[in-house]
């Protein structure tokens, strides 16, 4: 598809004017909202990196002792003042350079654009030039939006915020990036706190404001907030909006909203006509949009259309090469499609989203390394300027101090070195194997879950199905959100344990009640729910039991699970204990708690499991 927009941004050196020309393909720009209320934040964020970037050299005062020394020093600070201005320019200037690079490689290769941006910073810090290193920071975030690395993108903004001055003109492109990155996390309040600051710091009155207001507006109707979402939309409409892209999608969100406030509104003849306009101006992305309120908006009144326009959508989010997209159709016909195709449906969901989990992994692999190679360049470089520079003071105080300092200096750097090395390292292999838990956790495991409880259940309904599904695609899109957050946790732990149990295999809960997780922390519950789903994922495939008996024993200070089966049990428990009962071992001593596995003296295996009630684990 041709690219619909190009930014210029005006960048001007050494008095020489540049135009740079960057042309925004809105397929790889944005992933559009499928309820169409998202603006076009990098696009904003583009056109806020327009600040002439300007480097005025320090200046350096001195003392006089004699006329003699007068005219030393003023000699000796004349020519490294020289330079120091002509360092100061060739860095800048390179730093340019690596600039233009990233911007040119933004919307083909994230990583590359990245790197490139990381370059720059590098030049531009030994310039102190901290106006360029926050407009490179801001570029880096939008690089790993692209990339579903939201968490990185975050922290990479909150680092452009330090980098930047009180009413810098490129405030509002950072918060209401902010407020995005929020958005998708579905932290829907403190986006709207975000929107807010860039309302407030935006000078422009047009295009910038309109997309930050209805950015604000989507914040407040997915906090069922639709009184204020349609207030805000109707005075946008009320503008006048030249973008016809930004004008159809507030119309149609309007539409929307008002649907959602009210299920007899007859809001399909008029999205149906934006959708046609939007097919004749070539608007991939909204189209997309469109089909996805239409198939909602039909769900129940006509479930054969709402199939329809969900495969049309599945078509359109093809085209525009958006996985995200392709899951939400999926799901959309699952619910309304035909049950000879679920089979497969099912089995394509669950590859694309293992497939974009693994993805986004990958770009937040690449991009920690990245910064890890910079830092480790930064000392490399640090070293060779300490050497330099304690060669002009051998010049000046004489070869013995010098010598001592540059032995001293020598000595502080690599031992500091070999340090933060090995943390970085230590630092990286632990998030390593925190994603690979979490992903065995929330995945693998989850997928196992269901195919079981499918097996046990030929009764199950396609609702029961979808939920869990549903549920497993909220807890996989963000890595980071790692807690079980929802009220029903008791219910849900029950449902776990009985869904193992079958005509061969029963699986009796003792004294399970809600009394159980009362007052204990929400991540102590989400962390035993993943153990205790592991321990029945290996009972049901290694143990052979016919009977297996989960007890739950609760005092004031702590909770015991007692797992007992008549399967195989584990021959030389000391000696044949696998990297499954290791990790199991693990992750109940990361909670302050015990663990033991024990022969059961009938034929089979004992699990005592006792944790602290107040353990706080992260």
């Amino acid at each position: 598809m041709s690219p619909k927009n190009t930014i210029y941004v005006k960048r001007k050196h050494n008095n020489n004017a540049s135009v740079l020309s960057v042309p925004l393909n809105l397929t790889v720009l944005i992933q559009y909202s499928l309820f169409s209320v998202k603006a076009y934040s990098v696009q904003r964020s583009f056109r806020a990196l327009k600040k002439i970037k300007t480097t005025t050299p320090n200046t350096e005062g001195f003392s006089y002792f004699s006329e003699m020394l007068k005219y030393f020093i003023f000699l000796f600070l004349a020519i490294c003042s020289c330079k120091h201005g002509e360092i100061t320019d060739v860095n800048i200037s390179t730093g340019d350079k690596f600039y233009k690079e990233g911007e040119a490689l933004l919307l083909k290769d994230q990583v590359d654009s990245y790197k490139m941006f990381q370059e720059a910073i590098t030049y531009y810090k030994k310039s102190q030039d901290s106006s360029n290193i926050s407009k490179s920071l801001i570029y880096q975030s939008i690089a790993q939006k692209y990339s579903g690395d939201i968490n990185g993108a975050e922290i990479t903004l909150v680092e452009a915020l330090k980098m930047m001055k009180e009413n810098d003109e490129n405030l509002y492109s950072v918060y209401g990036t902010l407020g995005d990155l929020k958005y998708d996390q579905k932290e829907y309040s403190e986006a709207t706190i975000w929107y807010d600051k860039a309302l407030k710091s935006v000078q422009d009155e047009g295009g910038y404001r309109y997309n930050i207001l209805n950015n604000m507006a989507a914040a407040a109707f997915r906090q069922k907030k639709y009184h204020v979402a349609l207030q805000i939309l109707e005075n946008l409409d009320k503008q006048e909006i030249e973008d016809i892209i930004l004008k159809y999608r507030i119309k149609e969100n309007i539409e929307y909203v008002r649907w959602l406030s009210d299920n007899d509104y007859p809001a399909e003849d008029q999205i149906l006509k934006l959708l046609q306009l939007k097919i004749e101006s070539d608007d991939s992305w909204g189209m997309n949009a469109s089909y996805a309120h239409l198939a909602e908006i039909n769900q129940v009144k006509n479930p054969e259309q709402s199939l329809y326009y969900a495969r049309q959508m599945l078509e359109t989010a093809q085209k525009n090469k958006s996985p995200d997209d392709r899951l939400e159709a999926m799901s959309k016909i699952m619910l309304v499609g035909n049950s000879s195709q679920f089979k497969d449906l099912f089995k394509e969901y669950a590859k694309l989203s293992d497939s974009i989990q693994n993805s986004r992994n990958n770009y937040k692999t690449k991009f920690a390394y990245i910064k890890y190679n910079t830092k480790k360049k930064e000392f490399e470089n640090q070293e060779l300027q300490a050497e330099n520079k304690i060669e002009r003071l051998k010049t000046v105080i004489g070869v013995g101090v010098l010598s001592g300092m540059l032995i001293a200096g020598v000595f502080w750097y690599k031992r500091r070195k070999r340090r933060l090395e090995q943390e970085k390292k230590l630092e990286v292999k632990n998030t390593e194997l925190k994603y690979s838990k979490n992903v065995h956790d929330v995945v693998a495991n989850g997928l196992y879950h269901l195919m079981v409880d499918i097996e046990n259940n030929s009764d199950l309904s396609r609702g029961k199905i979808l939920n869990d599904l549903e549920k497993m695609y909220e807890e996989s899109r963000d890595i980071s959100h790692e807690n079980l957050s929802e009220s029903d946790f008791y219910e849900r732990f029950g449902r776990m344990i009985n869904s193992y149990s079958s005509a061969e295999q029963k699986v009796i809960p003792i004294k399970y009640s809600e009394e159980v997780w009362e007052d204990i922390p929400q991540s102590l519950k989400s962390e035993l729910f993943y153990v205790i789903r592991e321990i029945l994922i290996n009972m049901k495939k290694h143990s052979g039991a016919q009977l297996v008996i989960l007890k739950f024993e609760r005092d004031n200070h702590s909770l015991q699970i007692t797992y007992t089966d008549n399967g195989k049990g584990i021959e030389n428990l000391d000696t044949q204990k696998g990297s499954g009962i290791r990790n199991t071992e693990n992750r109940i001593g990361a909670l302050n708690g015990e663990i033991i596995f024990e022969q059961n003296p009938n034929g089979g295996l004992i699990i005592k499991i006792t944790v602290p009630t107040d353990t706080y684990y992260v």
